[in-house]
């Protein structure tokens, strides 16, 4: 029996943690989930695939950065219930541009200096921007204006994204090209403000209008209507 067929896919609510490590360094570099299909295409291609449960669906590491992992090995623990990849790395492995996820000092909150930033990411601007208001989530709402909204009273988030449509759409009748930009970006930056207080990646959002490809718009909300 192949060693796939030996997790417990059912125990593990058909994920398993996945450590991946650098096979020269062994460095750790980052800590994910596959699902039996993630598993699969990663032993099929030799390139790290892996389950996104903020996305809600598998991806290619790498896909949208170029910063892919060359799979080397893969090892399965005692209890067939955690995967150790050990992969070369192309580029770095975190979205912050920095070679390994773990640079945070537990105790004192201090980021590792030592550790080489990639300041040629090539992340999206939407993506980049979700995890930089993600990692505000802790800071202190005195000196984060994006900890002020996330940690203060919820009306006073939505607010905002109600004021910034606003001022869009008059930005629109007013046919002010530049205010229509401005506003644009202070909406998004809102709304994606709002779906991290939900732990909703930006990622479901393209997947929603990536389904909604050869659908009129009228067949659209009408499914919504009779749902």
């Amino acid at each position: 029996m192949k060693q796939i067929e030996k997790i417990d896919w059912e125990k593990m609510n058909n994920l398993i943690p996945v450590i991946t490590q650098d096979s020269s360094s062994n460095e750790v570099l980052m800590l994910a989930y596959m699902d039996k299909e993630a598993l699969s295409l990663t032993i099929k291609t030799n390139q790290a695939h892996y389950f996104s449960r903020s996305k809600q669906r598998i991806w290619k590491k790498g896909e949208s950065s170029g910063h892919l992992q060359n799979v080397k090995e893969i090892k399965v623990d005692c209890d067939n219930d955690t995967i150790l990849l050990k992969v070369e790395q192309i580029g770095v492995a975190c979205h912050t541009g920095r070679k390994s996820c773990f640079f945070t000092n537990l105790e004192s909150g201090e980021e590792i200096l030592d550790v080489e930033v990639d300041t040629n990411s090539t992340y999206g601007v939407i993506d980049t921007l979700y995890h930089i208001i993600e990692s505000r989530k802790n800071d202190d709402p005195k000196t984060s204006y994006t900890a002020k909204l996330l940690k203060g009273k919820q009306n006073s988030m939505l607010k905002k994204v109600v004021e910034e449509a606003g001022e869009f759409s008059f930005a629109v009748k007013d046919n002010d090209e530049e205010e229509i930009i401005y506003e644009a970006a202070d909406l998004m930056y809102h709304c994606l403000v709002a779906m991290s207080s939900k732990n909703i990646n930006p990622d479901r959002v393209k997947q929603e209008l990536a389904r909604r490809f050869g659908i009129s718009g009228i067949d659209e909300k009408n499914s919504r209507t009779e749902s």
